[in-house]
């Protein structure tokens, strides 16, 4: 890949399949880049001293990708060294141990994309218009 074409991209997607972390990663690899840094967060099976089979996601979609990329704007405002940002999150039912979303950002050096990561799963919990159902 010429290296010119590898301009910085943001990857949303609100879907109802299942997450694919290996589809996820493989969109943030850069040349330029020495880290990839991921979040993936799964179903549990208990929720504040209760049995948990499932949850259920549902989004204002519309919404939801506008906040998500307004966070990714505010990554690369925080860390101009970001280079790709991937944001993918399940809606629907999601069993116990699968995962309900996925975050993977790549940057020339670690620091930059696990502070990242972390500023987008803790920013995308806080405003972003999707709901979990128990």
């Amino acid at each position: 890949m010429d290296e010119s074409e590898d301009v910085p991209k943001d990857f949303i997607k609100l879907k109802s399949e299942k997450l694919s972390v290996d589809e996820v990663s493989e969109l943030v690899i850069s040349p330029c880049c020495g880290a990839v840094s991921l979040f993936i967060g799964t179903t549990r099976n208990n929720f504040e001293g209760k049995k948990v089979i499932h949850l259920e996601y549902e989004a204002y979609t519309s919404m939801a990708e506008t906040e998500i990329r307004k966070i990714c704007r505010d990554v690369r405002q925080k860390w101009p060294s970001v280079k790709h940002i991937a944001v993918h999150h399940r809606l629907g039912v999601v069993p116990v141990t699968e995962a309900s979303v996925i975050i993977a950002v790549s940057s020339p050096h670690r620091v930059e994309s696990l502070e990242a990561v972390m500023y987008c799963i803790n920013t995308l919990k806080a405003s972003v218009p999707i709901w979990k159902k128990f």
